[in-house]
């Protein structure tokens, strides 16, 4: 079993959600995100996804698209993000998984970014532009390595192609609560708690959902039919003090993450 299958299996037994917060690597610096991993593994984030830079991302919006682009304008470099990863691991609990294009890890070599992964002890990977068609390697890969590959699933995914990409997903399903691009939202689909529940009963893996969570009224209403819900462009945004005010930056993050995990209960 894989970290993140401990993780939620943990959880279950304690009756508890997940809540994962999303921050970009290399912004501002890679100092700050260790620090950030710090402070939201100490905040009671259960798992952090750590975004690869990258410069054309399939499915961010500009809050994100713009922390990407202040990361490779400071030449953030994947060795560099890693070996920062490795460095943090032992000072937290809390699974680490990189969110990251496959094209980065068709270029870097897919059993060697596996291998990077599992060296660095992160616990997994999120690729969202990876085909349903070309998964079943990646799949094998990762599961030799026990490592999770974290798949997603959106409002346009026909159910039948959804259970397929469960077949080669591990760790737990993204369930990508609209159909668009990543950012802060007041209000989510009516139809997402009920498609949520659906997949949840078709597949033995966690579900746990992510795009337009930001509000703790958005918590009370998907936590119920959720295994974990995911958090990104809220916090980025707040990262945009970090190079003038890191401290602040850091404790601003940290309360609203506190305050998200406690409406979860």
């Amino acid at each position: 079993m894989s970290a993140i299958d401990d993780l939620f299996t943990r959880l279950r037994k304690e009756n508890r959600k997940a809540l994962m917060p999303f921050l970009t690597a290399g912004d501002p610096d890679l100092e700050f995100t260790a620090a950030m991993i710090r402070e939201l593994a100490a905040r009671g984030a259960s798992m952090c996804e750590v975004g690869i830079p990258y410069s054309d991302p399939i499915a961010d919006g500009p809050v994100i698209q713009a922390s990407y682009t202040r990361a490779l304008n400071k030449k953030v470099k994947l060795a560099e993000i890693l070996k920062t990863l490795g460095a943090v691991t032992p000072q937290v609990e809390t699974p680490l998984v990189t969110m990251g294009s496959y094209a980065i890890i068709y270029r870097h070599g897919v059993e060697k970014y596996a291998d990077a992964l599992v060296r660095h002890g992160v616990a997994g990977m999120i690729v969202p532009d990876l085909p349903l068609e070309e998964s079943p390697r990646l799949a094998e890969v990762c599961k030799s390595r026990d490592l999770s590959l974290i798949q997603l699933v959106t409002p346009l995914t026909p159910r039948d192609r959804a259970l397929r990409i469960a077949e080669t997903s591990s760790g737990f399903l993204y369930y990508v609560s609209i159909a668009g691009i990543t950012g802060e939202r007041t209000e989510l689909p009516d139809e997402l708690v009920e498609r949520v529940g659906w997949l949840r009963e078709n597949s033995p893996l966690p579900v746990c959902i992510g795009f337009g969570i930001s509000q703790p009224e958005h918590v009370r209403l998907l936590a119920p039919v959720a295994d974990g819900l995911i958090v990104g462009s809220a916090i980025v945004r707040r990262m945009e003090t970090a190079e003038t005010d890191r401290g602040g930056t850091l404790r601003e993050i940290g309360e609203y993450v506190a305050s998200l995990v406690a409406e979860l209960g």
